[in-house]
């Protein structure tokens, strides 16, 4: 099996793609409050919140412990409502080489759906895939989803 390798999740989100989109572009610092099982902070490590280029430190739990990471914002697209992480430091990187984390939001008939991709290339071929850290993103949507219907 090859090293590179991609994978994605879509779910749908009744709260709305603006919304979240919003929340992660813009003010991801709240999503320790909204997924305490999932995000344990996130802090600006520099530039400015939702500007390319900018640093994320990310304390987050991944299978069952809490690991950290440093994001770049790499991209950011407003009118196509998505984003794109780059890891250049942090507990992953001790397993990929490379580590993306994209999406985006579509709307198809009236319905909002998050579309999660993580590339990545494993450091050596008994790494695992991240399957796990998928579906921790996946969990991370349901609470914020959760979170905003709660508050309409």
């Amino acid at each position: 099996m090859g090293l590179k390798g991609k994978l994605t999740a879509q779910i749908e989100m009744k709260a709305g793609g603006d919304v979240f989109h919003g929340l992660l572009s813009e003010t991801p610092q709240q999503l320790p409050n909204i997924s305490p099982n999932v995000i344990q902070g996130c802090d600006l490590h520099e530039g400015k919140w939702g500007t390319v280029g900018s640093v994320y430190i990310w304390k987050f739990i991944h299978d069952g412990k809490q690991k950290v990471g440093k994001d770049i914002l790499e991209a950011i697209d407003k009118e196509k409502r998505s984003l794109t992480f780059n890891m250049i430091e942090g507990d992953l990187l001790e397993l990929y080489k490379v580590f993306k984390i994209d999406f985006h939001v579509e709307t198809h008939h009236g319905i909002d759906l998050v579309t999660w991709t993580l590339d990545y290339e494993k450091l050596k071929d008994d790494v695992e895939e991240p399957l796990t850290f998928l579906g921790a993103l996946i969990n991370l949507s349901k609470d914020i989803e959760s979170y905003h219907l709660k508050a309409k």
